[in-house]
């Protein structure tokens, strides 16, 4: 035992000393390059003399990146977590100039600026260091991987179970097909997702609900019911307000309605961590989850992700330079996308560099290591969403090739947390899917001239300004960069007799704000005879959903065909032909919610070539139906059951928690809640058996 520690100690005294000694050489080379630079008195010094001055400056250093930085990341939680990884270069460059402050006799000296670019590279080689000694010998990388998420060991078990964990892994947006385009070949762009395949791991589709968008899918995933949830955004008569569910106080809201209809805590109660997603599944550990961003003081533990990432000065050095290089990428590939007129085509500019470096850098390194620390710290359920995919392509297509270096980053990502399994305390099964997928297509605005709110105030006689506007992208990591900011949501109210538009790609909706209630076809030919027939003639638009007094739910489709839903009526040919088995029993589904639209719009879709007209500025979308954004897939490892026993499709997102849940229970691990929440969660939640909670409806355990 004794010879065991000081082995320990004699290996971790080693590597310290070789970090020492390699940042002293980079010091060397940096003062020999940089002319603002300096390790020597104004006389000049020896060889040796100028080699005993770099130690000292590299000690010191490396002395105040263990002790001031953690203390100074964790001061800075209070400021905006994107704003913290853009202040990371000042920060190291300030602890450098302290550093070479401490030296005697003034020999370390550096202009400011100069002193940022040596802390930057001397964090980078340190770290790069410690990493190749460390992964020399298993307990000691064993120990990094727990110091990069955070955990330095106390959140370790004080017994080593031997049932196994499970990781879920969400890829935002990659839909069925393109999954399998991308590991097949001789140089698949996802050699590790390939390599699962390979050895035996399962790829089968699954078929979203009509709103095939993160919000509806991730809810019933996390949660068990999606139910009320029509798109992405929409407008709610009864209280004048706008829900986008990936705004944090509306996620909160359709958080407590999931868990008030379901009586259940989530998918993660027990034991679980919720990392980068929309919703917590009950989770106790959370780190980037939306809905309990909005919460503030010293209880909300949904930013605490950054402070374990970033309190590493080589984390949050090399994570900066990631973020620049990736603002750089984005340009670059902007301006060679212009160059080349590649059509389709949207905007680019503005802050959509910083939002699309914020998804692929900074979201993606926090969740890694956050994932990776769960497992390390032994616990029974993970689910991480990855949201690079899925926000460059909104903006540059589903299957461009600006997608392929995301998909090939990403891959890594997956084998870092594959690597990091094999040191954990128990075995770990990894379970990658996604929650739904994107289609291609020219957006309605472009295509067409005019935007869907511009249609609809012409069929509704209303005056139609000379220039369409554009919406905002609905890209999930749009408003986590928000959040992070401490931006406020701006959620909207109306008192207009206007009709309200929204757009959730290529779903568009029409809520009549004067109208109590769902308004009537025969209402609205009354009021405006115009519109259904300027709608369901228009080229661009392939069926819509309204109500009907005499009738019931009816979709409507160009010269004058419907499907009447209730009795299975048909006039003409079925307008929703086009889109597929499935599709009239989730459009039904959702004429069923409380707070469905009066009119709910799908684009026109090309079966042949899966394209549809996005009612956003985004030509890869989802949001409706049509393509391929209907049909995301679900990637599991051969020791657990099939999805369905039959072989028959998955359909909705409620379905696939239900086989979810189904895996968790196969491990036989514990059903317990583990760690400080525990006893708060048996209150509410009931025994383990029952999940029916007393009183209120269980509420969602984070802080």
């Amino acid at each position: 035992m004794r010879t065991a520690r000081w082995k320990t100690l004699s290996g971790a005294l080693l590597r310290v000393l070789a970090v020492w000694v390699v940042s002293s050489l980079t010091l060397l080379v940096l003062a020999a390059l940089l002319p603002d630079f300096r390790l020597q008195s104004a006389g000049g010094d020896s060889i040796t003399r100028t080699a005993f001055t770099a130690a000292l400056g590299a000690g010191a250093f490396g002395l105040l990146g263990a002790l001031v930085w953690p203390v100074l990341v964790r001061a800075l939680l209070l400021v905006p977590a994107l704003v913290l990884g853009l202040l990371v270069f000042f920060l190291n460059g300030s602890l450098l100039l302290l550093a070479l402050g401490l030296i005697p006799e003034g020999r370390g000296q550096a202009a400011p600026e100069t002193a940022v670019i040596v802390a930057a590279v001397m964090s980078a080689t340190s770290s790069a260091t410690s990493a190749f000694l460390a992964v020399r010998n298993d307990e000691a990388y064993h120990r990094r991987l727990v110091r990069l998420a955070g955990r330095r060991g106390r959140r370790a078990r004080a017994h080593h179970p031997t049932t196994p964990g499970t990781v879920f892994l969400q890829l935002d947006g990659l839909g069925h097909d393109l999954l399998r385009d991308a590991t097949r070949g001789d140089r698949p762009l996802m050699e590790t997702v390939a390599g699962w395949i390979a050895d035996g791991h399962h790829l089968t589709p699954w078929r979203t609900d009509w709103s095939s968008q993160t919000g509806a899918s991730q809810l019933g995933i996390l949660h068990g019911s999606n139910e009320d949830l029509p798109a992405f955004r929409w407008y709610e008569k009864e209280t004048r307000s706008l829900i986008v569910s990936n705004r944090p106080s509306s996620a909160a809201e359709l958080q407590r309605r999931a868990i008030e209809r379901t009586g259940d805590g989530g998918l993660l109660a027990y034991d679980g961590a919720s990392r980068g997603n929309l919703f917590s599944g009950g989770a106790d550990q959370v780190a980037l989850v939306m809905s309990v961003a909005a919460r503030r003081g010293r209880y909300n533990r949904s930013r605490a992700g950054y402070f374990a990432y970033f309190s590493d000065p080589g984390n949050a050095a090399r994570t900066a330079v990631s973020f620049v290089a990736e603002v750089v990428r984005e340009i670059v590939q902007s301006l060679r996308s212009r160059f080349r007129q590649e059509l389709p085509r949207v905007k680019r500019g503005g802050l959509y560099p910083v939002i699309r470096a914020f998804a692929t850098v900074v979201e993606r390194d926090v969740v890694v290591a956050a994932v990776v620390g769960d497992m390390l710290a032994g616990r029974t359920a993970v689910y991480a969403d990855l949201v690079a995919y899925d926000e460059v392509a909104h903006h540059s297509g589903p299957a461009h090739r600006d997608t392929h270096q995301v998909l090939r980053s990403l891959d890594r990502s997956l084998a870092l947390i594959a690597k990091a399994a094999g040191h954990a305390s128990r075995p770990y099964r990894i379970v990658l899917l996604s929650d739904h997928g994107q289609s291609h297509g020219v957006t309605f605005l472009e295509r067409y001239g005019l935007s869907l709110g511009d249609l609809v105030r012409a069929g509704c006689g209303l005056p139609v300004p000379r220039r369409a506007g554009r919406t905002r992208s609905g890209a999930e990591a749009r408003e986590a960069a928000r959040a992070a900011l401490h931006r406020p949501e701006g959620i909207e109210g109306t008192s207009s007799s206007h009709p309200v538009v929204l757009a959730s790609g290529n779903l568009g909706l029409v809520s009549f704000p004067d109208v109590p209630g769902r308004i009537t076809r025969e209402e609205v030919d009354r009021r405006h005879p115009a519109l259904l027939g300027t709608l369901t003639n228009h080229p661009g638009i392939g069926f819509l959903l309204i109500r009907s007094a005499e009738h019931g739910a009816v979709v409507l489709g160009p010269a004058g065909t419907e499907h009447h839903l209730d009795t299975g009526r048909i006039v003409g040919t079925d307008p929703l032909a086009a889109f597929g088995d499935g599709a009239a029993e989730a459009v039904r589904r959702t004429d069923r919610f409380p707070h469905t639209a009066d009119l709910m719009i799908n684009s026109a879709h090309d079966p042949l070539t899966g394209a549809v007209h996005a009612f956003e500025e985004q030509i890869g979308s989802h949001g409706g139906l049509g393509g391929a954004q209907s049909h995301p897939f679900l990637l599991w490892p051969a020791e657990l059951t099939a999805p369905t026993p039959d072989g028959t499709p998955l359909t909705g997102a409620e379905q696939v928690h239900r086989v979810l849940r189904r895996w968790l229970r196969e491990a036989e691990g514990p059903q317990q809640p583990i760690g400080p929440a525990a006893d708060e969660l048996r209150r509410e939640t009931g025994p383990p058996g029952g999940f029916a909670p007393r009183g209120p409806a269980a509420q969602d355990k984070t802080r």
